[in-house]
């Protein structure tokens, strides 16, 4: 992508730094930096959330000057050494580190003017957070527009349609920068991020998309609670489909592996394993119809009763819900296949495209 200035004068600046992975010291509060934050950044913040609180509420009754002797005090003696001290840890880590904070003002020039008096000159993200974070929607309405080809990846459930995106060099993982498979079954362990730390996480990896096409992941809108930016969903829409095909029990076997034998080797335990199947299949309940829902919540019920063959339940909900679901979606996409495959050929044939 081709740096932009036309937002403010530090917007080509920021996209210089998005694109280098600076890392960065973002001394913002947690709760702040939990809502939305910047790949490559660490938060050691000037306030903890309850110091920021209270000099919040100061600010509001009795002003700016009251409210920033507060935060002195708060953070003074042995907690400032504290927070200083882990300022320079991560310096002493990444000495091209940069500080940041809200909107580049007070708090990363209290940080930055600590860290001097200990002798670490670090800079300042002018415009902050806040500047960055529009930087990186900028990035995700321009992408949606330009030039660069597009093409989705698609097929029925299981035939690996992630593995095979993650061997290409033109692939972006909007599943894995989402933390979610993308199915009702998809939750991983570990929390999703917030919309905001996933839209900017996409605006880097496409900022560093330097290969002449761009092959993403046929998605619905949403993936697990994240909605994909409208601009990129439009465009998904209406880019060539390359479709990704497989045999019922191919895919079966890729599923027990990825969903169940994998998950269990790492670890997960089985009951636990067991309900969050269960419940994923009740939130489906009504689309199953009640007959099929019994029949297969039955079957996980038993397989992991028995720590047996997982295959008989997700052969039926392949074979009798996502698969004439796919079929159903497939009739209203159908011209714009362009690409029909197995692993290897889809492969092949999108790395063909991409030198193309």
């Amino acid at each position: 992508m081709q740096p932009s200035s036309k937002k403010h004068p530090e917007h080509e600046e920021l996209i210089h730094l998005l694109a280098d992975q600076r890392p960065l010291l973002d001394v913002r509060a947690p709760a702040e930096f939990a809502k939305g934050h910047l790949p490559n950044s660490l938060n050691l913040p000037v306030l903890n959330d309850e110091e920021r609180h209270q000099v919040g509420l100061t600010f509001k009754r009795e002003g700016q000057l009251v409210a920033t002797r507060l935060g002195h005090k708060l953070v003074s003696g042995a907690v400032k050494e504290a927070r200083i001290a882990q300022w320079q840890s991560y310096i002493d880590k990444y000495p091209e580190a940069c500080v940041m904070c809200w909107r580049g003002g007070q708090r990363s020039q209290i940080a930055q003017q600590w860290l001097a008096e200990c002798g670490y000159i670090i800079p300042r993200i002018s415009g902050g957070y806040k500047a960055c974070r529009q930087v990186c929607l900028d990035i995700l309405e321009e992408a949606a527009l330009a030039q660069k080809p597009w093409f989705v990846l698609a097929g029925r459930t299981g035939v690996q349609k992630t593995v095979l995106l993650n061997t290409l060099d033109n692939g972006i993982d909007l599943e894995g920068l989402a933390n979610h498979r993308g199915s009702a079954f998809g939750a991983r362990n570990s929390p999703q991020p917030s919309l905001p730390s996933f839209e900017n996480n996409l605006a880097v990896h496409y900022l560093r998309h330097t290969q002449p096409s761009l092959v993403l992941e046929d998605e619905s809108r949403t993936i697990g609670r994240l909605a994909v930016p409208e601009s990129w969903h439009l465009r998904m829409k209406k880019s060539p489909l390359v479709l990704l095909e497989a045999t019922l029990e191919q895919r079966v076997e890729h599923i027990v592996d990825e969903y169940i034998d994998t998950r269990l080797s790492e670890g997960d335990d089985p009951g636990m394993l067991e309900a969050h199947y269960r419940g994923a299949l009740k939130r489906i309940a009504r689309r199953l119809g009640g007959l099929l829902y019994q029949q297969i919540d039955d079957m996980i019920r038993i397989a992991f009763k028995q720590q047996a063959d997982h295959h008989q339940w997700v052969r039926t909900l392949l074979r009798d819900y996502y698969d004439p679901m796919y079929d159903y979606q497939l009739e209203g996409k159908a011209s714009r296949v362009i690409y029909t495959g197995t692993f290897s050929q889809v492969q092949a044939f999108l790395t063909a495209r991409n030198s193309s």
